[in-house]
């Protein structure tokens, strides 16, 4: 009888070494597969970035404008997309107004279109021969913007889910007692999705650190003024400097990881979702 329950909650047709087989190798395929599409080739670039040159290309003047520029910027974008992306994402769950759906839609514009196009679509809008009259291009504010373009989708569907769960019941009996909308929001909400939100700012921030595409064209790749990381290890493999390169995309890469492996401690901390 103690075997009862074992055998009972085995699959129908599958015999006992045929499950076990089963589950090792889903295990087993998945990290095959990552290995092969992510190990093996940051492996090779950390191989050709591991000279005895590596922190002098980091260093190097120009390397080191382009990535203070790019982390700035990527901070300024997140941050900005936090308060953007909070707001978007809490009008699409708690209003109701015409055009609800194709708003909904946009927002997801920036995963589908490549980003050169939308370094395109900037400078029209915003380039020299702007049909609203701001040109902003080869600025930092360029920069700016098409970081912020592409970066804002992470906060606003990390936090939409969370909005959608939470109980309305809990904010009404809030607001009954005496609650300001101010102190229900810091009180009941903004503990419940701020986990959802530093997700969000983390992948946004990941993301604008090699962001390339929406800003080569609007930038004006201008060295020590409005020239990112991205585009200055462009420039490198075509001058054939493969090795100062990979130097700065290995920095870029391990600044993404810390951030996000900083982010995953303090979303899974204790007291974390209880704020």
């Amino acid at each position: 009888m103690a075997d009862a329950a074992p055998l009972a909650r085995r699959p129908a047709g599958l015999s006992l070494p045929v499950a076990r087989i089963g589950g090792a190798l889903g295990p087993g395929a998945s990290l095959l597969y990552l290995c092969l599409l992510v190990g093996l080739p940051v492996a090779a670039l950390v191989d050709t970035a591991a000279t005895r040159h590596f922190w002098d290309a980091v260093t190097a003047p120009q390397s080191r404008a382009a990535l203070e520029l790019t982390i700035e910027m990527s901070a300024l974008a997140a941050v900005i997309n936090v308060v953007t992306g909070v707001l978007i994402a809490w009008v699409l769950v708690r209003d109701r107004f015409p055009g609800k759906a194709f708003v909904n839609a946009v927002i997801d514009l920036p995963f589908a279109l490549p980003t050169i196009v939308a370094g395109l679509v900037l400078l029209s809008l915003y380039g020299p021969n702007s049909p609203v009259g701001i040109n902003v291009a080869q600025t930092r504010a360029a920069v700016l913007l098409a970081l912020l373009f592409v970066t804002l989708p992470f906060v606003v569907r990390a936090v939409q889910p969370v909005l959608l769960t939470l109980d309305r019941e809990v904010e009404e009996a809030a607001t009954c007692l005496g609650a300001s909308p101010w102190q229900t929001f810091r009180r009941l909400i903004w503990p419940a999705i701020r986990p959802a939100t530093l997700v969000g700012a983390g992948l946004a921030f990941a993301r604008a650190l090699g962001e390339f595409g929406s800003i080569v064209l609007i930038s004006g790749n201008l060295p020590f003024h409005t020239q990112v990381a991205s585009v200055l290890i462009s420039g490198q493999v075509e001058s054939g400097d493969t090795a100062g390169a990979a130097a700065v995309s290995v920095f870029l890469l391990a600044l993404a990881l810390v951030v996000l492996g900083c982010l995953d401690l303090v979303v899974r901390r204790p007291g974390a979702r209880r704020g």
